[in-house]
C-alpha cells in the first residue's frame, strides 16, 4: 500500500489526470471496428509474407488497411519511424503507396529487406531454388559446421543435436553462390530459432524451458514441443516458397490492379535519421513505437541478433540507441548535436510544461529514494521515454505535408500504482508541436496491468488506443512541399 507521505502528490496526480482527461474527453472515442487482434501481430499469423517471422511487437496489416482507408490515402508516401517487421510498409505498397521505414534492430530490418527482395525476384525460379535446397537435406549429411556465435544470454539455448544441425545448415548456406537465395535461406533459419530452442519470447526477456538446465524460478516453465531443426526448417522453407511462387506477397486489394508502391528502408535510430530528412515530404505517418513497458528487444531477439553476428558490444550499443523503454537505457547526450537548436528548445519546453508527467516523475523519484520501487531505473526510463518521443513528434510534424495525418498505436502503462496515460500526455505534446488531435480511438477492451502491479495496487484496466493527429493545411500563398520521391532514392 502507498504510505501517507505520498497522499499529497497522489491527489495532485489524480487532479491533473482528471483535468487532462476532461480536455480530451470529446476526442476519446470507442472504436468497435478495432480489437486487440488488429493492433497486435495476432491477425498476421496466417497472412502470406507476414507469417514467416513471429514479430510479436508489430501491428497487423488489416489495421494498416483500415487506417489508410479511413484517412483516404490513395497515393503519395508514408513514413514509419519504428518500422518493426514492415507491416505498414508492405501494406501501403500493396495499395500503391510509397513508403519509408526506419528500423534500428538488424533482425527486424532483415525481415523487411528479405521480403522486399523476394517481392522483386522471379517468383517461380526462386521458389524452385528454395525447394531444391530443402529437398537435398544436405545439412543432414556429414560436413563442416558453422559455430553458432553465442553471446552470454544465449549460451545453451539449443539441444546439442539441434545446434549441430543448425551449424551444418548454416555452413551449407555459406556455400550457396546465388546471393538472394543465400539470404533467403539464412533468413529462414532466423525464423525458426525460437521454435527449435529452449526459449520463448516473453515481454521483457527470454523465458527458458526447464529442460535447458538453467536455474528456474519457483514455478518451472515448459514451452511444450521443441521442434527438431530439420522439421522446423523444412516447414518454413515450404511456407516461404509457397507464398513466393503463389505471388501472394503482394495481393491486389483494390478493384483494379495498382502498381505496387516503392519501399525504402533506412537502418538506424529514428532519433538520428529523422532530422536528416526533408521537411514536408510525407503524406502520412503510421507507426507504433516501443511502449513504455520495460520490454528489451535486444534480449527478446537475442538469438536472432547473435546469429547475425551482433556480439556483446553490439547488443549493448543497440540497447542504448533504441528509444528509452528499458530500465537500462541511459540519457542520450548526443541528441543535442543532431537536432536543430530551435526545434530542440521547443521540445524541451513542451516536455517540461506537461504537468501530469512532471507530477508522475516526482512521485516515482520519491519512491526510488525511499526504496519502494522494484527497479530504480524506472523513473529515468519514463523521463527519457517521453523526452525522446517528444523529439520524434516534433520531427514528424516537420516532415509531414500540410493536411497530413500522424497515426500512432501505443499503450498506457502503470507504475507503482499510478497510471501513466500515455495517450493523453503525448496528445498534449503533439498539440505543442502544432498538431490537431482529431481523434483518439479507444479499443472496446483494454488490458490489465502486470501481475506484480495487481498484487501491490489492485487491478485496473488500461486504455489501449490509436491516436490520429493532423497537421493543419497551409494557405494558398505558402510554398509547395517536395514529395518523398524528390528527396529519397528508392530501392527497386
Amino acid at each position: 500500500m502507498v504510505v501517507s507521505d505520498h497522499l499529497g502528490i497522489l491527489q495532485e496526480i489524480r487532479a491533473a489526470d482528471e483535468k487532462l482527461h476532461s480536455r480530451f474527453s470529446d476526442k476519446l472515442q470507442v472504436n468497435y471496428a478495432l480489437d486487440r487482434t488488429l493492433v497486435s501481430f495476432q491477425a498476421n499469423k496466417s497472412k502470406n509474407g507476414h507469417r514467416w517471422y513471429k514479430y510479436k511487437e508489430g501491428f497487423s496489416s488489416d489495421l494498416i488497411r483500415y487506417v489508410i482507408d479511413r484517412l483516404g490515402l490513395t497515393s503519395g508516401c508514408i513514413l514509419d519511424p519504428f518500422a518493426g517487421s514492415g507491416a505498414a510498409l508492405f501494406t501501403a505498397s500493396e495499395l500503391g503507396i510509397d513508403s519509408v521505414g526506419i528500423e534500428l534492430l538488424p533482425s527486424s530490418a532483415e525481415i523487411i529487406e528479405v521480403r522486399r527482395i523476394l517481392g522483386t525476384a522471379n517468383a517461380e525460379q526462386m521458389a524452385e531454388k528454395i525447394l531444391q535446397f530443402k529437398g537435398s537435406h544436405i545439412w543432414q549429411k556429414p560436413g563442416p559446421k558453422r559455430i553458432f556465435p553465442h553471446i552470454r544470454i544465449t549460451e545453451g539455448a539449443f539441444p546439442p543435436e539441434t545446434e549441430s544441425e543448425l551449424g551444418r545448415y548454416l555452413s551449407e548456406v555459406d556455400r550457396v553462390n546465388d546471393h538472394t537465395l543465400k539470404r533467403v535461406l539464412f533468413f529462414a533459419a532466423l525464423c525458426v530459432l525460437e521454435d527449435v530452442s529452449y526459449t520463448r519470447k516473453d515481454g521483457q526477456y527470454l523465458r527458458w524451458d526447464y529442460r535447458s538446465g538453467r536455474r528456474q524460478a519457483k514455478k518451472q516453465f515448459c514451452k511444450g514441443v521443441i521442434k527438431p531443426f530439420t522439421q522446423a526448417i523444412c516447414t518454413k522453407l515450404d511456407q516461404i516458397a509457397a507464398d513466393t511462387h503463389g505471388d501472394q506477397l503482394q495481393l491486389p486489394l483494390l478493384p483494379t490492379q495498382v502498381e505496387l508502391g516503392k519501399i525504402k528502408l533506412l537502418e538506424g535510430s529514428c532519433l538520428e535519421i529523422l532530422p536528416s530528412l526533408k521537411e514536408k515530404s510525407f503524406d502520412g505517418i503510421i507507426t507504433s513505437p516501443p511502449y513504455c513497458n520495460r520490454y528489451d528487444y535486444t534480449r527478446t531477439y537475442a538469438l536472432e541478433l547473435a546469429m547475425m553476428g551482433i556480439g556483446e558490444y553490439g547488443i549493448r550499443a543497440l540497447r542504448q540507441a533504441m528509444l528509452s523503454c528499458t530500465v537500462e537505457n541511459r540519457e542520450k547526450e548526443d541528441l543535442n548535436k543532431l537536432i536543430d537548436r530551435g526545434l530542440l528548445e521547443r521540445t524541451v519546453k513542451a516536455f517540461e510544461s506537461q504537468n501530469l508527467i512532471r507530477l508522475i516523475l516526482s512521485y516515482l523519484d520519491q519512491c526510488r529514494e525511499e526504496g519502494s520501487l522494484n527497479n530504480n531505473g524506472v523513473p529515468r526510463m519514463v523521463r527519457n521515454y517521453f523526452k525522446e518521443l517528444t523529439i520524434v513528434i516534433f520531427e514528424c510534424f516537420r516532415l509531414l505535408k500540410p493536411g497530413a495525418r500522424f497515426v500512432m498505436v501505443n499503450d498506457n502503462v502503470r507504475y507503482q500504482g499510478v497510471t501513466v496515460p500515455v495517450d493523453l500526455i503525448l496528445s498534449e505534446i503533439a498539440q505543442h508541436a502544432g498538431f490537431d488531435v482529431e481523434v483518439i480511438w479507444v479499443l472496446p477492451t483494454g488490458k490489465g496491468n502486470s501481475s506484480q502491479q495487481m498484487k501491490e495496487h489492485g487491478r485496473e484496466e488500461l486504455r489501449k488506443c490509436v491516436y490520429v493527429w493532423s497537421r493543419q493545411k497551409e494557405t494558398n500563398h505558402e510554398a509547395k512541399s517536395e514529395t518523398c520521391l524528390d528527396t529519397l532514392r528508392f530501392a527497386t
